[in-house]
């Protein structure tokens, strides 16, 4: 029987089930569309369940010369005046802590040990699935190289669709799922080097009040997200602004491009005189270099993730808003988790469902969770702590 498991993705989900699947003893190979692979993206967040899973795999000495730990979040009103304060991580009393990151050095962090502990072919790119048909004992994927035009076809055991929000093997395996869904919410993100910001461990979270004037509502976020800058007595920025432009409801996949370039000029009317972290926004959103936009979506939970011997992984399967800073985190769990099953079951197919089992409704309830805390952030209704606290209950964040 083939065992040997193919990944599609090579995004954080797809190299960390790489790794969690080669420390239980299973082969993998991880295939990817994209040419080259190359640190894109700007900040992200990692909760400590999933500094757990990252550790365990002997990657937490790695991680830590990386990425900020964060220990608390300060709300505050547009002015910079102090809401409340939120521990985080070792903080808060977590064993591990929670670690703000760039997205493209994790990536990088992961790649480089994929390739190390599996192999330099471990991780082939270029290659893009088109379609699969599996049988009782396997799984074959037809692929197109993109240098080439040239197709051909993949054996595997097992196909883990972990191709992101635009996921072909989702497509394939719900034709029905309906289209993205927007928030409203456009978001800009920007990443800049300055003096240390606040602690150098803390993230600041500015929420305007959406019943003010009549106005939509609007958030602007910053943190720290560098060691290395850290060392030197400095802070690499990432901030985050989020504006409510429209109604919620369904979103033509083309206009979610997670990569489209912006222009100051695009966020700085939303922002007028508001203050972050003794900061002037305005003065984070010119200095950045490097500035995206892009909209806040996600997809309704589905009733199944798989099939068989097919399954989905992290945004693939369970696309939410970055609201609680869940997404990259949940996808390492993920992958956790499906390594532990495929480890001690017989049957691969009876370990792809006992996987699902544990994890689709865990993550159903924070898709749940994180449009409640985005409607009620945006809307005006309750403090910003009773909030915070809910979706942490329903987080375990």
């Amino acid at each position: 029987m083939n065992s040997h498991v193919l990944i599609a993705g090579a995004g954080i989900g797809g190299l960390t089930a790489a790794l969690s699947l080669h420390a239980a003893g299973i082969d993998a190979t991880v295939v990817d569309s994209v040419r080259e692979i190359r640190p894109l993206g700007v900040g992200i967040n990692i909760q400590p369940q999933a500094v757990g899973v990252l550790t365990e795999l002997g990657l937490g000495d790695a991680l830590a010369a990386l990425a900020i730990p964060t220990a608390e979040h300060r709300y505050a009103d547009p002015r910079g005046e102090p809401i409340f304060t939120d521990a985080r991580g070792h903080a808060r009393g977590y064993r591990w802590p929670q670690y703000s990151v760039h997205r493209g050095e994790l990536q990088m962090l992961l790649l480089d040990a994929v390739r190390e502990r599996l192999g330099a072919g471990a991780v082939r790119t270029g290659v893009r699935v088109e379609r699969f048909v599996q049988s009782e004992e396997e799984v074959r994927v037809r692929v197109t190289d993109r240098a080439t035009d040239g197709a051909s076809v993949l054996s595997a055991g097992l196909l883990v669709g972990a191709d992101g929000l635009h996921s072909t093997v989702r497509a394939a395996l719900h034709p029905e799922q309906g289209p993205l869904l927007w928030s409203g919410v456009r978001m800009w993100r920007g990443v800049l080097e300055t003096e240390r910001f606040l602690t150098g461990r803390s993230a600041a979270i500015a929420t305007d009040d959406p019943r003010r004037d009549g106005r939509h509502g609007a958030q602007f976020l910053a943190y720290p997200i560098s060691r290395p800058a850290d060392d030197r007595g400095r802070s690499l920025l990432n901030w985050v602004a989020l504006v409510t432009e429209a109604e919620p409801g369904p979103l033509d996949p083309a206009a979610a491009d997670w990569n489209a370039p912006a222009r100051p000029e695009d966020v700085l009317p939303h922002f007028e005189g508001w203050r972050i972290g003794g900061r002037l926004v305005h003065d984070l959103v010119t200095g950045s270099a490097l500035l995206l936009r892009y909209p806040m979506v996600d997809r309704d939970p589905l009733p199944r993730w798989g099939e068989g011997r097919v399954t989905l992984l992290g945004d693939a399967a369970h696309p939410m808003y970055p609201v609680g800073a869940n997404g990259a985190t949940q996808a390492i769990i993920d992958a956790g988790v499906l390594a532990g099953h495929l480890a001690v079951a017989a049957d691969p197919r009876v370990a792809l469902t006992a996987y699902e089992t544990e994890r689709r409704e865990a993550t159903a309830r924070i898709v749940e969770a994180s449009r409640r805390m985005h409607e009620s952030a945006h809307s005006g209704e309750g403090a910003i702590d009773a909030i915070t606290s809910a979706f942490r209950t329903a987080t375990g964040g």
